[in-house]
């Protein structure tokens, strides 16, 4: 086994409406010589939903490379370790916007992120990949209507979305029947591993003077019963909204609420502009100190 080695960690609070309502996220700065292996037994026993690692662009163009893990696997992308990983480039200087946005390298691409405002209040908004709307409707699947029985729809039909990750998207009718629903996890569950995807993000429309979307997100084709605050599948509703409702009230923008139901309270920020869906919101350090660990 390789020597003790000593490396700065942020411990992050993201897309948090209030302290400690966001998504944590532990950040490694400086193991550019860990080995695949090595980033997976730390991002493992950190046991958090996603650890993501800091490192050199392979890329001319990125500002920073960052690869970011589950517990159990490396993926390409996924949203709120796409902001916090450029929270944290930012408050290490291993980064430095150029004409207002940073370029992230990550498994999907090289990223753009919008760095918009400074200090508490700044905000960063990540460029999703390209959306895709695989197919739509209730029976697009043989597991879905399991999966959403007993629920009233919203406006919009069922969808399977494609962007850097794969999930099932469903609008509820109403903000109320959202965050009371008791969902079936095992059908979730089910649905996921049969269609390859992350599984179902249930979003409803609300009235609420502070967000206009309510979402929920069950991924479980990665083994979480339900995620506080999730970037990359918010793009993929926003993407979804966009294209079905091109003249609508939330075709160029909203803040979402989420995480409510499980102790949390998250918000995010979505732009939309054209085809250019940005998610984003604020990042807090919560921890920065010295990693030690045996890579």
């Amino acid at each position: 086994m390789d020597s003790m080695t000593s490396l700065r960690y942020l411990h992050l609070d993201v897309f948090a409406a209030t302290p400690g309502g966001g998504n944590h996220l532990g950040v490694v700065i400086g193991a550019d010589a860990w080995s695949s292996e090595g980033m997976q037994r730390f991002a493992r026993w950190t046991a958090l939903v996603e650890t993501t690692f800091l490192l050199p662009p392979t890329d001319p163009r990125a500002s920073y490379r960052v690869r970011i893990f589950t517990p159990r696997k490396e993926i390409p992308f996924a949203g709120h370790p796409s902001i916090g990983s450029a929270h944290a480039a930012l408050a290490c200087g291993l980064a430095e916007p150029r004409d207002g946005l940073l370029w992230q390298e990550c498994g999907a691409g090289v990223l753009p992120i919008r760095i918009v405002g400074d200090g508490a209040e700044r905000e960063l908004l990540l460029q999703s990949p390209g959306e895709r709307v695989l197919d739509t409707g209730r029976d697009a699947h043989p597991l879905l209507a399991a999966t959403l029985a007993g629920i009233e729809l919203g406006a919009l039909p069922p969808a399977l979305v494609d962007g850097g990750r794969r999930w099932w998207l469903a609008e509820l009718a109403d903000e109320a029947g959202l965050r009371t629903w008791q969902p079936d996890h095992a059908a979730i569950a089910a649905l996921a591993q049969a269609s390859d995807s992350m599984g179902l993000c249930a979003f409803a429309r609300s009235r609420q003077p502070d967000y206009q979307l309510v979402v929920r997100a069950f991924p479980a084709g990665v083994g979480i019963v339900e995620d506080p605050a999730s970037g990359a599948a918010n793009g993929l509703i926003a993407a979804y909204i966009a294209q079905a409702e091109p003249h609508g009230p939330l075709a160029r923008g909203y803040k979402v609420s989420q995480g409510r139901e499980i102790g949390h309270d998250a918000q995010l920020i979505v732009h939309i502009d054209g085809n250019a869906i940005w998610v984003g919101g604020r990042s807090h350090t919560v921890v920065d100190g010295t990693l030690e660990w045996q890579p």
